[in-house]
């Protein structure tokens, strides 16, 4: 049994460090593990490879594997390896999302907060030798109290229900979309609405968060409509992905004030192109996709991949599996 890691990224944290397939390979004896740092030269181990660790695969790459029987991505989007071949074939495909959830919450808490009080603007008065106290208090939104805030979650998946726990534990009133309602309600959250329900979630929330995966129904979900159901001053946050914003429209409500303000973690272009307005908005508190970076990830990753071995091996369900027809 063949298990081929094929981790390239142009970041550093996101490629598997030095040992981790030695370490792989001293647990579990029995599966030879081969790890490639670029795609260069894998067709031969495509063509024996019975389980792959990648972040993506091109549908000619699938062909070529004829003994492929699962796939594991090391991140928590999905979308790059939804072409037909792999969603119609029996290949189960899993994803790390239970090793993002809790990061990437602690970041979306970071953001409510600084949004709330205001401390982008602090930091910018700071930079001019200004003391800002009255600026900041005669400005719109005025810093205010994160505690009795209402939090809409779109999406409640593995960040959205980490973020759920860590906001219900402030205060917060909780309200959330999921595409299947029937789910229930995860502890903390009020009340739980269909994703066709979404306007009456922005209506509500003065913070709405962003956790849902890139579908072709959450393609542009926050556009120039959805804007205007929120109120004046509140704040969006997207940790998900870049498209489920139309980052033109956000641009033109932030401009003409009509929400209070927002963060973005996740871009529709990435790296953000210099020549993108988005970053001369004051009311914008960007973040270079780092809500999901920590010095633990790979232990992370090896607790999560070493599991779902065992449990291959032994023929048990995996954990983390990706609805293929979902795409999530």
């Amino acid at each position: 049994m063949k298990l081929l890691i094929v981790l390239h990224h142009r970041f550093e944290l996101w490629n598997a460090p030095d040992g981790f397939a030695q370490r792989l390979q001293g647990d579990f004896p029995q599966i030879k593990v081969v790890h490639f740092t670029s795609y260069d030269g894998i067709e031969p181990h495509l063509r024996d490879a019975e389980i792959i660790i990648t972040w993506s695969l091109r549908p000619e790459q699938f062909r070529l594997a004829k003994n492929l029987r699962w796939i594991h991505s090391p991140a928590a989007a999905v979308h790059q390896l939804m072409f037909p071949e792999l969603v119609k074939s029996e290949v189960v495909l899993t994803n790390a999302r239970e090793v993002h959830g809790p990061v990437v919450a602690e970041h979306v808490i970071a953001l409510i907060f600084a949004l709330a009080k205001q401390i982008s603007q602090a930091v910018r008065l700071q930079q001019q030798r200004t003391w800002g106290q009255e600026i900041m208090w005669q400005g719109r939104p005025r810093p205010r109290e994160v505690s009795g805030s209402t939090l809409g979650l779109v999406g409640l998946g593995s960040i959205g229900c980490e973020v759920a726990k860590r906001a219900a534990a402030l205060g917060m009133r909780i309200i959330a979309t999921r595409e299947n309602p029937g789910k229930g309600k995860p502890d903390g959250v009020e009340r739980v609405y269909a994703s066709t329900e979404i306007d009456g979630l922005l209506e509500q929330s003065d913070f709405v968060v962003l956790a849902a995966p890139t579908t072709p129904a959450t393609s542009g979900l926050i556009n120039a409509e959805r804007l205007e159901r929120m109120k004046a001053d509140a704040f969006l946050i997207n940790v998900g992905r870049g498209p489920l914003v139309d980052e033109r429209a956000l641009a033109l409500a932030l401009r003409n004030k009509k929400i209070g303000g927002a963060a973005l973690d996740v871009f529709d272009q990435e790296p953000l192109p210099p020549d993108s307005p988005l970053w001369d908005l004051e009311n914008l508190l960007l973040t270079p996709h780092t809500a999901g970076l920590t010095d633990k990830l790979w232990e992370r990753h090896f607790v999560l991949i070493s599991e779902n071995l065992r449990r291959y091996l032994g023929h048990q369900p995996l954990l983390a599996q990706v609805d293929k027809t979902k795409g999530y």
